[in-house]
């Protein structure tokens, strides 16, 4: 667990989150700097609440400070996500590339997790019939050799490069796939795996109903969190990769719920905040 340093007359991180969320509420956009002397925080500290606060996405980071994020804009940015805890994305991206199967037909969710996985297989190709509702995954993976590569039909969503909505899930309605790498938002306490979308859960779980394998890619992070659309069950999935840094007793209820769990080292320089 991260620990915090409390300087006096600092307050505790809760409520320091909270003071500078209301702040940012009230005035609009705030410098670092000010904000630093509203809470008697260092400037260090200040920038760790603010990435903190838009990962959870009650802020946007601005040049030299930040504003709060627009009503309703509760999903992190993909650019900004994209960055987000990378050297674990990286190493269950290589975990998860020793899963594929030459030849075999699979589909690629618009995870950035996932988004590693395709840049692993862009560097070591395999031959594969690969299917996504990821542009950023064509993008990365359209001049790939032994690649059969369909970007599937449907209303493109900017805010995760995907494509979604009832035309992308006629499409997955006639396919089926060997292997299905996923990514999530949220994997809530029940199990539930959820996202801030609704037409991406719905596409979601489509995938999940007509493939083999089921891979779920997610490091420690992204359990015990909330999203407001689920997608399924751990139960409906078949395998998941994530890292050494999971709480134990998920550990236990993943191989309870059947599931292929492989861990991969955390990075010692992994910073969660």
């Amino acid at each position: 667990m991260p620990r915090w340093g409390i300087r006096r007359g600092a307050l505790m991180q809760p409520d320091r989150l909270t003071q500078i969320r209301h702040h940012l509420y009230r005035h609009g956009m705030t410098g670092v700097n000010e904000l630093a002397q509203l809470v008697d925080a260092s400037v260090v500290t200040i920038r760790r609440d603010l990435q903190r606060l838009e990962e959870m996405g009650f802020v946007r980071r601005t040049h030299g400070g930040a504003e709060i994020a627009n009503s309703g804009a509760l999903e992190i940015g993909f650019d900004t996500r994209e960055s987000q805890n990378l050297a674990i994305k990286r190493a269950i991206a290589e975990q998860a590339y020793d899963s594929l199967r030459p030849h075999g037909s699979v589909f690629l969710d618009s995870g950035t997790t996932v988004l590693q996985l395709a840049l692993k297989l862009r560097m070591d190709p395999i031959p594969l019939t690969l299917f996504t509702n990821s542009i950023a995954i064509v993008q990365a993976l359209i001049e790939t050799p032994q690649l059969s590569l369909t970007l599937i039909a449907g209303k493109v969503r900017p805010e995760n490069r995907s494509v979604v909505g009832p035309l992308a899930e006629r499409c997955i309605e006639g396919l089926w796939f060997d292997q299905l790498f996923l990514g999530t938002t949220a994997i809530q306490p029940d199990g539930g795996i959820a996202t801030q979308d609704c037409e991406e859960a719905s596409l979601n779980a489509a995938m999940i109903r007509h493939a083999g394998e089921r891979h779920l890619l997610a490091d420690h992070s992204k359990f015990d969190r909330h999203a407001t659309f689920r997608v399924g069950m751990l139960r409906d999935l078949t395998h998941l990769v994530t890292d050494d840094a999971l709480a134990a007793s998920w550990q236990s209820r993943l191989h309870e719920a059947g599931l292929v769990v492989s861990t991969v080292p955390a990075p010692l320089s992994h910073d969660d905040s």
